[in-house]
């Protein structure tokens, strides 16, 4: 394959200060930085495609408690992205290669061919596929609440990249069925008419226990929660006996000074009902992103399950805005950036 030219310099974006609160497009910096051959052992990647998460502004906290690396000022920010191997001083990849790595809010990405991980083109229909966050949907419903047939499953904050692939991966498990919660009426035809859940609500139109409660009269026995708060509390008030709950995130309290990440236990009921309360970590190892890729694969070509996303045009001069409207809830499903 012939070596395309690369530019002198590569676009980043870097974060201009810590927010205290709300985040802004102020609190980001577009720069440029000198884009050169690569050393010994190194490659240069075209980053392709980029994905954004709400995780990122933990990042910008200085104080986080998630077990991940804080985002410094004047310095390039990082993120989850696919991309090209257009030069090449390593036996390990080839130029052409497709790799996934953690180098992104930049046009390219220059480092050792150990960061890189190679990704088959074919496995998936698109590159931005491997994208997806299903590795993390898959360990907290599969791995931690061990969904399996017949089971009623109730997924907070659905309509997210990991809760929509969440709820789809519960149906193809065999659950019987699957509830989830979103914030508005266009978001419950999304679950409902394009993903496959059972059922969903709004949060906004009454009390969250009384609406499951009524979607679910036999209880749960499942719930991957992504809110905390409220949708927590009713969660166990509902759930069945020996309900498993797999808490990935808590989005009520995790942006701002509200208290969602701080939700009360009702705890006479978790302990009559015996049930099991299980949080998880999302950084996966490389096995486990590949069990996902395959598994997906096969759900694809089966037409079990479909990959929500929302694509984001403009690459990195548009990453800032993109991302503070993922903070404002504005987009369904995993958010890709397309780079180039």
């Amino acid at each position: 394959m012939t070596a395309e030219q690369l530019p002198a310099t590569s676009r980043e974006v870097r974060l201009a200060a810590y927010p205290e609160g709300e985040v802004t497009l102020d609190h980001f910096a577009l720069a440029e930085s000198p884009l050169e051959e690569p050393g010994e052992g190194q490659v240069v990647v075209r980053n392709d495609w980029m994905t954004l998460g709400s995780v990122a502004r933990d990042q910008m906290n200085p104080d986080t408690k998630l077990p991940i690396p804080v985002f410094q000022p004047d310095v390039a920010m990082w993120g989850r992205t696919i991309g090209t191997v257009v030069r090449s001083n390593s036996p390990q990849l080839a130029v052409g290669d497709l790799v996934e790595h953690f180098a992104g809010w930049r046009d390219y990405a220059v480092g050792s061919a150990q960061e890189f991980f190679r990704r088959e083109r074919s496995l998936l229909p698109g590159p931005e596929y491997f994208l997806s966050q299903g590795p993390t949907a898959w360990h907290g419903m599969v791995g931690t609440a061990e969904v399996r047939e017949g089971d009623v499953v109730f997924v907070s904050g659905a309509t997210n990249g990991v809760g929509a692939l969440a709820g789809q991966i519960a149906k193809a498990r065999g659950a019987k069925r699957v509830i989830g919660s979103t914030g508005s009426p266009e978001k419950i035809d999304f679950l409902v008419k394009e993903l496959g859940f059972d059922a969903a609500f709004d949060y906004h139109d009454g009390p969250v226990a009384e609406q499951l409660a009524e979607l679910a009269p036999d209880g749960v026995d499942v719930v991957f929660d992504n809110v905390g708060g409220e949708q927590f509390e009713a969660a166990v008030q509902v759930a069945s006996l020996g309900a498993r709950f797999a808490l990935c995130g808590a989005l009520a309290g995790q942006h701002g000074s509200g208290d969602g990440g701080s939700p009360r236990l009702a705890l006479m009921s978790a302990i009559t009902k015996g049930l099991t309360l299980r949080g998880f970590a999302t950084l996966h190892t490389p096995d486990q992103i590949e069990d996902w890729n395959s598994q997906f694969s096969v759900w694809l070509r089966e037409g079990r399950i479909v990959f929500p996303h929302t694509v984001v045009e403009g690459g990195v001069p548009q990453l800032p805005e993109a991302f503070v409207s993922l903070l404002g809830r504005k987009y369904s499903g995993t958010v890709l950036v397309r780079m180039s």
